[in-house]
């Protein structure tokens, strides 16, 4: 039985939580205290901690450390109220699983325990750096790429095969949600650098303070926090593909680094002045355009055009709905295997809400919509019950309407966000699931006066 040690102050809301994971099948013990929970977790062996950040007596990051120094085996989730991007970010390069903030809801809740559970037992893999201290995204079969039978996905298929055995730079280019990493890692797996690091990096979630230490790594002792040698992305991805998401969220700054890193093909570790060779393929992805980034100043003319050797532009689900019921199948058994169920297909009438939804999630949307429902599945079938409000509640007068186009839903959806978050922009985009640059690019897109 999967053992769960939860650390909370708030009393009530650690009691709801501890007996509704009881009933759900788990082991729970809690602590509201860290001197509690320490000696706790020292005498016990937890599969998962779920813990506090802002305890009254105890710094949640330092705490955090404490239970990966005890045992690295045990995944470590992160509650709080507060979101912050910047404290998400500490959390994940100590060893956090993940990073929720409250309230969360029950099927929230199971989702993150369920893949906390899998998850800490394969982060490591074929296609991930070993020596990077960043938490490590596994290969796994969720992130192959579908082959799709629509026009779109046969054109998306033939520029992979295309640019894969070459070493050009490639820039990818659509909506969140299309598979741009997928993508990214297809190009990889086809070229003559598969048997290399495939090494992911999301720039959004990088302070531009610590992007050199990041990219080329550090010292010992080169500034404060250096408490022992890193190794940067770009060694890290040696003689494999370095993929950089979200590059347009780089600073002005940052992107001199980048670009003279791509010039020179050298690097130096901060401290240090000896230089390393690299021998690498960088691709890189964006849901912004950067072209207009360029005519505003905001992205280096000459970097733009070092990334853009060759563009490959991912159509939205809706431009491929054809493929729908390839990638809600595959989908459907990906989910099987990560929970461990055995739910065997959609109901009609499921399958017809699918075709009704406008989908601007895109592909990710519709993994996650299938994950939630195939937990939320008692029998074989998934049912209508088991769907979210939002593709229940879809009708053939959405996107499809010629009075109502993407650009007016995704205008819709950005302000009922803002209004959900009380106008708290980086709970907003977390909730839209961006970054809080490409939200505030979009909030001066539309003209929004927030």
């Amino acid at each position: 039985m999967p053992s769960i040690l939860i650390i909370e102050d708030d009393a009530a809301f650690c009691q709801m939580l501890q007996n509704f994971l009881i009933k759900q099948g788990y082991s729970v013990q809690s602590s509201s205290n860290a001197p509690d929970a320490k000696k706790t977790y020292q005498s016990t062996y937890f599969d998962l901690v779920l813990t506090d950040l802002r305890l009254p007596d105890y710094d949640g990051i330092q705490l955090l450390a404490d239970i990966k120094r005890t045992n690295t085996e045990t995944a470590v989730v992160m509650m709080t109220g507060y979101a912050e991007v910047g404290t998400a970010v500490a959390a994940m390069k100590k060893g956090a699983f993940d990073y929720i903030s409250k309230p969360l809801t029950p099927d929230e809740m199971l989702l993150v325990v369920s893949s906390a559970r899998k998850g800490n037992t394969a982060i490591t893999t074929k296609g991930t750096s070993p020596h990077s201290k960043t938490r490590d995204r596994a290969v796994l079969p969720e992130q192959q790429a579908i082959q799709g039978i629509s026009d779109a996905s046969k054109r998306l298929n033939e520029h992979i095969q295309l640019v894969a055995p070459t070493n050009m730079s490639v820039l990818i280019t659509g909506e969140s949600g299309t598979g741009k990493e997928v993508t990214a890692r297809a190009i990889h797996s086809k070229s003559s650098r598969s048997d290399f690091d495939f090494v992911a990096v999301d720039c959004g979630a990088i302070p531009k303070e610590l992007a050199a230490s990041e990219f080329f790594g550090h010292l010992k002792g080169s500034f404060t926090g250096a408490v022992e040698d890193k190794v940067g992305h770009f060694e890290a991805a040696n003689k494999g593909t370095l993929f950089l998401d979200e590059v347009g969220n780089l600073s002005y700054e940052n992107q001199i680094q980048l670009l003279r890193a791509l010039q020179e093909r050298k690097i130096k570790k901060v401290g240090s002045t000896k230089e390393i060779v690299v021998d690498l393929r960088i691709i890189t992805a964006t849901n912004e355009d950067l072209m207009k980034a360029v005519e505003k100043g905001r992205f280096r003319e000459d970097l733009f055009h070092r990334l853009n050797e060759f563009s490959i532009a991912l159509p939205s689900l809706e431009e491929r709905i054809e493929d729908l019921p390839l990638f809600a199948d595959y989908f459907l058994d990906q989910a099987n295997q990560s929970l461990e169920k055995n739910v065997i297909e959609f109901s009609e009438e499921v399958r017809e809400a699918f075709q009704r939804y406008h989908w601007p999630g895109n592909v990710r949307e519709l993994q996650n919509v299938i994950k939630r429902a195939v937990l939320l599945t008692v029998g074989d079938v998934i049912q209508l019950s088991a769907l979210p409000g939002e593709v229940l509640n879809a009708d053939n007068s959405g996107a499809n309407s010629d009075s109502f186009s993407k650009a007016d839903y995704e205008k819709a959806q950005i302000i009922k966000a803002l209004k959900k978050t009380n106008f708290n922009k980086s709970k907003a985009a977390k909730l839209l699931q961006v970054t809080r640059k490409t939200l505030y690019n979009k909030i001066n897109q539309y003209n929004l006066d927030f």
